[in-house]
C-alpha cells in the first residue's frame, strides 16, 4: 500500500483539518456567538452561532436576493464586504455586538478579510 503523501490530500480536506483544530479552542457563547464563514466557489456566507444552544443567532449569504441583487459577482471581495455589513446588522438587531470570528480554516486574506472588515465597520466588535 503506497502511503498518502500531502499530494493526495484535497484542499477542501486540508481546510476541514484546519477547521477541527481551531474549533478545539474557540466557541461561541450566549454573551460572545461564533461568526463563522464559509466560502465556495459562487457564494460567501456568514453565520452568527450560539454553540451553548446550538442555535443560529443570524446569517447572511450572497444566495439571499436582497444582497446579491445589486452585485456584478458573488464571489469577490464586493461581495463579502456586502455580507459583512449584513451579517453586522442582522446580529445588532438581534442583540449582539461582541462576536468570536471563526474563519473556517480559510487565510485571513481576501474575501474572509474583506468580510471580517465589513464587519467591523458596520458595528461588531471582535
Amino acid at each position: 500500500m503506497p502511503r498518502t503523501s500531502k499530494a493526495n490530500i484535497s484542499k477542501d480536506a486540508s481546510r476541514r483539518k484546519r477547521h477541527f483544530r481551531v474549533r478545539k479552542h474557540l466557541a461561541g457563547t450566549a454573551e460572545r456567538p461564533r461568526l463563522f464563514v464559509r466560502r465556495t466557489l459562487h457564494h460567501i456566507y456568514a453565520v452568527v452561532i450560539d454553540d451553548a444552544k446550538g442555535h443560529t443567532v443570524a446569517a447572511a449569504s450572497t444566495r439571499e436576493k436582497t444582497l446579491a441583487g445589486g452585485l456584478d459577482s458573488k464571489t469577490n471581495v464586493d461581495a463579502a464586504k456586502k455580507v459583512g455589513s449584513a451579517i453586522a446588522e442582522k446580529a445588532k438587531a438581534a442583540g449582539i455586538s461582541h462576536v468570536v470570528f471563526d474563519r473556517g480554516g480559510y487565510k485571513y486574506h481576501g474575501r474572509v478579510q474583506a468580510l471580517a472588515d465589513a464587519a467591523r465597520e458596520a458595528g461588531l466588535e471582535f
